[in-house]
């Protein structure tokens, strides 16, 4: 069977374990059917996820003009702490930032790598951690805004780290954390402002990816430096195709890649 499309990142289900789907313009494929098959990847073009044309992407699956112009890839979106709508102040489209900046977002720590701070909106719980390919998490705030979210992640993570290893988290090489002790250890932390919103009473959240061969040495596979590969797919975590020759893939990072996928 042949897919061709534009790679954008895998879609999952919280299920046991997490489901992946890769979804194209007019078709669809369930990944985890695909585990212990052979599959090729052949790169063939490129299409900016914002403006469709096919130009080298340049960041987030975006053309380097895009990235720079369109509000969906303002310099808030990876620090939040910028966030300025709640001030009624425009970045690059004030309708487009309100409507994703004044939603409620959750401060969260997960563990993939060790344990770390993060911020999602709230809609995305769990759809984050499971991107970052954590196997327990737990939100520890829940503001009304992104701007409060981001303060409290600048101010947390001078106490634990903001950043996921990918290469011990795809080798599983982590161990078992008490969010719960954790969350309570860095509550002193939190800047006034936030403190109010902070989520005395729940559990932790646990995840279990499908893999059923996890990498010793991890590789990655960069379709721009090597266009073609063929390798059996052995585990998908975070989204990370995991591949038996420790060759894996990052589809999230080659987004606004056109691809010809060849399962054997």
């Amino acid at each position: 069977m042949v897919y061709t499309g534009v790679l954008t990142k895998m879609q999952t289900e919280f299920l046991e374990p997490i489901q992946y789907y890769l979804v194209f313009e007019n078709d669809f494929i369930h990944v985890n059917q695909l585990l212990n098959k052979r599959i090729e990847i052949k790169l063939i073009g490129h299409q900016c996820l914002s403006c469709r044309l096919d130009r080298p992407i340049y960041r987030q699956g975006f053309c380097k003009t895009c990235f720079f112009d369109k509000p969906f890839a303002g310099d808030w979106i990876m620090r939040p702490e910028l966030s300025t709508a709640h001030l009624d102040k425009e970045d690059r489209d004030l309708d487009y930032e309100k409507k994703v900046q004044l939603q409620p977002h959750i401060v969260y720590l997960a563990n993939s790598s060790n344990v770390k701070v993060g911020v999602t909106r709230k809609s995305q719980v769990p759809t984050r951690w499971i991107d970052q390919g954590a196997h327990e998490a737990i939100e520890i705030v829940e503001v009304p805004n992104r701007y409060l979210a981001g303060i409290t992640e600048v101010a947390l993570k001078d106490h634990v780290a903001d950043k996921t290893n990918w290469r011990t988290m795809l080798k599983n090489d982590i161990k078992d954390e008490n969010l719960l002790d954790w969350r309570q250890k860095l509550k002193s932390y939190i800047p006034d402002e936030a403190l109010p919103y902070f989520i005395e009473n729940n559990s932790e959240t646990h995840l279990e990816f499908p893999v059923e061969h996890y990498p010793e040495k991890p590789k990655s596979l960069n379709l721009t430096k090597t266009p073609y590969y063929s390798g059996k797919l052995v585990g998908i975590k975070g989204q990370y195709l995991i591949f038996g020759d420790n060759t894996v893939f990052n589809v999230r990072a080659n987004e606004g890649l056109v691809v010809e996928l060849l399962v054997v």
